[in-house]
């Protein structure tokens, strides 16, 4: 067993070093975009399935709140709390309109999307980084190997394996240095 925890966090450890060495650039290419967004007024949107919904209300909160200083709160929502906007969407129309009409109703031009799926491939994420689009916001994919998702997002943030586990606790990461570099770019008197 204690061999199958250190081989775990190996793994955890190698695909973390090698999604950020892949993703540096991008990781602070997103922070600014998301910096001037909130700037201007505008805010972000996150979503995503299972684990990765829970990834988007974890950084949405971190926004909201606050990450590891004090500032004033941040416009950020994930799309995957309402339970019953979700399910009167999934009911009416089907389960692949649940993000797309709230990006709709929610986004405007120069707000950013974050679409969140291990696969790049999930049918509701895509569905909505396309209606990000038409709306004019910007969109960041976090996904796994790639997929549709990182094909058509304006920033993809990959992670270059095919262990779900390994692609969520990489996310979460870089979920993190966004948060991060967002507050430093912001409230730089913070730091």
């Amino acid at each position: 067993m204690i061999d199958i925890i250190n081989d775990t966090l190996q793994a955890s450890i190698d695909t973390k070093k090698s999604a950020i060495a892949e993703n540096d650039q991008r990781l602070v290419k997103s922070a600014r975009l998301m910096a001037e967004s909130l700037t201007a007024g505008g805010k972000i949107l996150l979503f995503g399935n299972g684990g990765s919904a829970a990834d988007a209300q974890h950084i949405a909160a971190e926004f909201v709140n606050r990450f590891q200083t004090e500032r004033v709160p941040l416009a950020s929502i994930a799309l995957t709390t309402d339970s019953s906007i979700i399910t009167s969407i999934g009911n009416d129309y089907s389960f692949e309109e649940i993000f797309s009409k709230q990006v709709t109703a929610l986004g405007r031009k120069n707000d950013v999307a974050v679409g969140i799926s291990t696969s790049g491939n999930s049918p509701n994420v895509v569905k909505a980084l396309k209606a990000a689009e038409k709306v004019g916001m910007h969109t960041v994919a976090f996904t796994g190997k790639g997929g549709q998702a990182a094909d058509m997002a304006e920033i993809a943030l990959t992670v270059p394996v095919g262990v779900t586990a390994r692609i969520q606790e990489s996310h979460i990461l870089m979920g993190h240095i966004l948060c991060d570099l967002v507050d430093r770019i912001l409230f730089p008197e913070n730091f």
